[in-house]
C-alpha cells in the first residue's frame, strides 16, 4: 500500500494514494509519470519486438534504399512523376502492413507565369478501430530537396552507400528514413503476431519542400479523418546532439520578404551609364545593409517588443542539454559563434528572432564578370520570429524601416518590398501524456533522458495541425545533428534508424499504457 503523508498546521495524516488520485487525475498522471523515471529495463514485450528489429535491420536498409532511389524532388515541376510514384510505393508498404489506404488528390498549386501545376495526391492510412484505444496519426513526407553529385556530394545522391555506419542519400534524415522507420515498428507488432496497442494513421504527402500546397485545405476537408485521434507526432527534425537523444516542443516562425528596387526599363552598360544615375543595385545593398548588425542584432525598430519573456521554468529545461561548442562548429564548418555561452546561443537559436539575407536575384552571379547596371535586383530575407510576435506587426515594421531607409537616399528608384511567407511559431505542452511516452521510450532505448529542445527552424506543420485539428502535436525526431538535411552529403547513422524504429515502437507500447492509465482515472 503506498501512501503519502501530508503537514497541516496541526496534525500530520496519511491518505491512501489511490483515494488522491481520485480526487485529482491530473496529479494522478503527474505522479505515475515520476514513479516511471527510475525504470528504463525492456519489457518481454519490447525485448521480442527490438530483437526482432535488429534481426531484420539489413531489410530496413534495403528498403530505405528502394526508397532513396526515387528523386521525389518537389522544387523542380518537371519531376513531380517521381513523387507520384514515391507515393505509389508508400502506399503500397501500408497496404502491406494491412492498412486502408486512401489517395486523396488537392488542390494545384499557382506558379508564376500564369501556370497551374498538378499536385502528387496525399495518402491517408488507418490501421484498427478499437475505439477503447487510442489514436496515434503520425506525419511525414515523401519528397526531399534538389541533389545532384556535382554539388560535392561524396556519392551519388539517389543511390543509398553505407560508409562507416552512416547510411548517405537524399532523404536518408529529411524525411524518408524517419517515416519507413514508423511503418517498421508498426510492420514488426504485425509480423510477431502482437496486437498493436493503439489505432495508427498515417499523412503522409509529397510537397514538404515546397510549401506543402493544398495541405492546409485538405485538413479542413478531411476532419472525420482526425475526429478519433488523440495524438500526432511529427518526426521531421533532428536532435541537437550528434549522439543524445532529443524531443522538440518549439520551432519558430518565418516571414520572408522580397524587397525590390527598380532604375531602368532594362540592364544598362556600366562604361555608359555608370556615375550619372541611381543605380538599383547600390539601393538595394544599402537597404539590406539596414537590417542587422554584425552581432546578430536585428536594426529594424519595434522587432523584440512582443518578444515572450523566457521563464525560470524553461531556463531548468536548459541546463542538462548537451551541446558541445567544438561538435557544433565542425558539424556545420564555421570557426566561432556569435555567443559564448551555451545558454545565450540555445537563447538565440529558439527564444529570439533573427534575420538572415539569403540573395538577390537579377544580378548576374555566373563565373567571370558581366559590366552591366541590373535594371532591377531583388533582395531576399527572412526573420524567423518566436512566441507573442504578430505576423501583421512584423510586415509592416519590416515595410516601415525599409521605406524609411530608401527615403534617406533621395533616390528616384522604384522600392516594393512584400512579405512572400508568413508562418506562425509552435510551442506545445511538455507535459502532455505522448511526451511522457517518449520519454519513457528514449530511456528504454537509449537508456538515457532525452534532451527537451526548441527548433530554431519553421516546421508549418506542427502549427497547421494543432490549429485545424485542435488535437495534441509532438515532435520526435531520430536524426542525429550531423546528418545535414538539406546540404550535400544527407545521411542518417544506421544506429539511429534501427533504434528509431525500435523507440518508435517502444512508445505505442507506452502511450497506451499512459492512456489507458488517464481513461480509468477519467472513469473513477
Amino acid at each position: 500500500m503506498c501512501c503519502l503523508c501530508i503537514k497541516t498546521r496541526r496534525n500530520c495524516f496519511y491518505i491512501n494514494l489511490l483515494e488522491l488520485l481520485e480526487l485529482s487525475h491530473v496529479f494522478l498522471i503527474m505522479l505515475s509519470l515520476d514513479v516511471s523515471k527510475s525504470s528504463s529495463h525492456p519489457s518481454d514485450a519490447e525485448q521480442r519486438i527490438f530483437q526482432y528489429i535488429d534481426d531484420h535491420q539489413d531489410t530496413f536498409v534495403e528498403n530505405l534504399s528502394k526508397w532513396v532511389a526515387v528523386e521525389s524532388d518537389s522544387i523542380q515541376p518537371h519531376l513531380r512523376g517521381n513523387i507520384a510514384e514515391m507515393v505509389k510505393i508508400a502506399a503500397d508498404n501500408l497496404r502491406a502492413l494491412g492498412a486502408t489506404v486512401e489517395l486523396r488528390n488537392v488542390s494545384g498549386q499557382n506558379e508564376p507565369y500564369g501556370q497551374n501545376l498538378s499536385l502528387p495526391p496525399v495518402i491517408l492510412a488507418e490501421l484498427g478501430k478499437d475505439a477503447e484505444k487510442p489514436t496515434v496519426c503520425f506525419y511525414g513526407h515523401l519528397d526531399v530537396m534538389p541533389a545532384q553529385k556535382e554539388d560535392g556530394w561524396k556519392t551519388d545522391p539517389y543511390i543509398l552507400t553505407e560508409m562507416d555506419g552512416k547510411l548517405y542519400g537524399r532523404g536518408t534524415t529529411d524525411n524518408k528514413g524517419p517515416v519507413l522507420a514508423w511503418i517498421n515498428a508498426v510492420g514488426t507488432f504485425i509480423a510477431l503476431n502482437m496486437t498493436l496497442p493503439v489505432n495508427v494513421k498515417f499523412l503522409l504527402e509529397g510537397m514538404e519542400e515546397a510549401g506543402s500546397p493544398g495541405l492546409e485545405d485538405l485538413l479542413k476537408e478531411t476532419a472525420g479523418f482526425f475526429s478519433n485521434v488523440t495524438y500526432i507526432v511529427i518526426s521531421d527534425n533532428i536532435w541537437l546532439s550528434n549522439k543524445k537523444p532529443a524531443l522538440t516542443y518549439g520551432t519558430r516562425g518565418n516571414a520572408a520578404f522580397f524587397v525590390e528596387v527598380e532604375c531602368s526599363k532594362k540592364d544598362l552598360h556600366s562604361g555608359s551609364f555608370g556615375g550619372i544615375i541611381h543605380e538599383a543595385m547600390s539601393d538595394l545593398v544599402a537597404l539590406l545593409d539596414s537590417l542587422v548588425d554584425s552581432s546578430g542584432r536585428i536594426l529594424i525598430p519595434g522587432i523584440y517588443d512582443d518578444v515572450a519573456d523566457i521563464t525560470d521554468e524553461e531556463m531548468k529545461l536548459y541546463a542538462p542539454i548537451d551541446f558541445n561548442f567544438v561538435e557544433h562548429k565542425a558539424n556545420i564548418g564555421v570557426k566561432e559563434f556569435l555567443y559564448k555561452t551555451k545558454d545565450d546561443i540555445l537563447l538565440n537559436l529558439w527564444r529570439n528572432p533573427s534575420l538572415s539575407i539569403h540573395g538577390i536575384e537579377g544580378a548576374f552571379s555566373e563565373s567571370g564578370i558581366k559590366t552591366v547596371i541590373p535594371s532591377k535586383v531583388i533582395g531576399k530575407f527572412s526573420i524567423r520570429q518566436v512566441p507573442n510576435m504578430n505576423l501583421s506587426t512584423v510586415q509592416s515594421q519590416v515595410k516601415e524601416h525599409l521605406k524609411n531607409i530608401f527615403s534617406k537616399r533621395n533616390s528616384p528608384n522604384k522600392l516594393t518590398v512584400s512579405m512572400q511567407v508568413g508562418a506562425m511559431p509552435w510551442i506545445a505542452n511538455i507535459k502532455d501524456p505522448q511526451y511522457e511516452a517518449a520519454r519513457r521510450a528514449i530511456r528504454t532505448v537509449f537508456q538515457q533522458d532525452p534532451d527537451m529542445i526548441r527548433d530554431g527552424s519553421t516546421i508549418p506543420v506542427a502549427k497547421m495541425f494543432e490549429d485545424i485539428t485542435k488535437k495534441s502535436v509532438m515532435m520526435f525526431p531520430i536524426g542525429a545533428a550531423d546528418d545535414g538535411e538539406h546540404s550535400q552529403n544527407e545521411k542518417i547513422n544506421r544506429l539511429n534508424y534501427i533504434n528509431g524504429t525500435k523507440v518508435f515502437a517502444s512508445f505505442l507500447l507506452e502511450i497506451s499504457k499512459l492512456h489507458s492509465a488517464s481513461t480509468r482515472m477519467t472513469a473513477s
